[in-house]
Order: structure tokens, then sequence, then C-alpha cells
């Protein structure tokens, strides 16, 4: 497989790094960064305005169940934000495009596609 340009390189990076922007502003929507745990994302649980009664009841239901779906986005996304950070620290070591399990060189057109994957699409598929 062939090796990558510096043209190419320049414009996955170009990607890579809008695409980490547009995550960490998704994830900024409803969670916020972990002090304590780098890389980690912490969704926002509700606030309770100490209402009672039952409309109180049901608009607390309803957060509850707004905050337990947003946590399946939060790691998909953190995930995802992670694999953009570990791109790009492969780019500046000159390590990126080459598979993580196979160590063969990743396809230009699935980097061109998922400039973050870290495997080739025959081990994907294991």
């Amino acid at each position: 497989m062939a090796e990558i340009s510096q043209k190419l390189l320049q414009k996955l990076k170009l990607k890579l790094e809008e695409e980490k922007t547009s995550v960490e502003k998704e994830l900024k929507k409803f969670a916020k960064k972990d002090k304590k745990l780098k890389g980690d994302w912490d969704t926002r649980f509700p606030l309770f305005d100490g209402e009672v009664g039952g409309a109180a009841l049901e608009k607390a239901t309803d957060e509850v169940e707004e905050y337990s779906a947003r946590l399946p986005i939060e790691y998909n996304l953190e995930i995802k934000l992670r694999n953009i950070e570990l791109a790009l620290k492969k780019m500046k070591r000159e390590k990126y495009g080459i598979c993580e399990k196979c160590r063969k060189r990743i396809g230009v057109r699935r980097l061109k596609i998922f400039p973050e994957t870290r495997f080739c699409i025959k081990c994907q598929k294991k």
C-alpha cells in the first residue's frame, strides 16, 4: 500500500482537528470535562427545583430519562474524541495510518472516510 502524501496528511489533520472541535462542542451541550480524569466527560444531572406534586414529579422523571439517554451518547463521543486525539498524536510521531492489530498500512480510502480509525478494514471486521 502506498505511503500517505504530505498533502493528504495535512488534509486529514485539518479534518481531525475540525472533528475534535465539533465533538467537544457537542459534549459541552450536556456534559462537562472531568477535572480529575483526563479525557473523561460527565453528563450534567438535572437539578430539581424542589417543587412537589404530580407535575413536578413528572418533570423530574422526564429529566432523569433525558439524563439516562445522554449517558451512551457521552460515552460514544468520548471514544470518538480519544480516537481523534490518538490519531493526531500518531501524526506527530509519524505512526499515522498503521493498523494497531496487524501493523499494515490502512487504506487511503478508509482514512479519508474515517481519519481517526485505528484499524484496517480486515482487522476491524474481526
